[in-house]
């Protein structure tokens, strides 16, 4: 049966330390909604209220257009392995830039990833879990370091550049922060030169 709780518990939390993959969700009342898959060591559980996600450069730039337009935001858990569940965190997530105050304080929770983008910060607002009795068990293997290599191949220069042409704007036209030229010229940009 499923289950509500107001923020994480201790039980919940041990579950979401242990997955290897997450995904999230956003949406804006006119856009497409997108779903993202999200691995490597990425999540950080602040309090049983609050999560912050090291989102890394990809291709595009939906959840940051999503939120700084709607604010919503989803993010589900699921067992492949062991006893089944299902966890969603339903919240209101803030996007922060490297070119922002609170950068650098979150960014030292996490390993050195080049291409580190953004932080995006849940303010967690509902906690449910269901049965995951449909969900088929999967073996991990490792985490695949494409992402990594690709981003420190790009070279800090190269990342700012694809951030410009890749990043400035959602698959619906909804603009990011990274559609202003001004964040190429922000300090604070050096954080994406960090090697792993």
């Amino acid at each position: 049966m499923g289950k509500s709780y107001k923020e994480i518990t201790a039980e919940l939390k041990d579950f979401i330390v242990n997955q290897k993959i997450f995904f999230v969700a956003t949406a804006t009342a006119t856009s497409r909604i997108n779903i993202s898959p999200k691995g490597l060591d990425t999540l950080r559980i602040i309090s049983p209220k609050k999560i912050l996600w090291l989102n890394l450069t990809g291709s595009g730039n939906e959840t940051t257009a999503h939120l700084t337009t709607d604010g919503r935001i989803t993010l589900m858990f699921c067992s492949f392995e062991g006893k089944p569940l299902i966890l969603r965190l339903y919240g209101k997530g803030t996007v922060i830039h490297p070119w922002e105050a609170q950068w650098e304080e979150f960014l030292i929770l996490f390993p050195s990833f080049p291409g580190s983008r953004q932080i995006i910060q849940v303010d967690i607002d509902l906690v449910t879990t269901s049965c995951g009795f449909g969900v088929p068990l999967f073996q991990f293997k490792g985490n695949r370091d494409s992402l990594i290599q690709w981003a420190r191949k790009k070279g800090d220069n190269g990342i700012r550049t694809y951030w410009k042409e890749k990043n400035a704007k959602s698959i619906d036209g909804i603009p990011t922060p990274f559609s202003d030229n001004s964040f190429l010229v922000h300090k604070g940009n050096e954080a994406t030169s960090q090697e792993s």
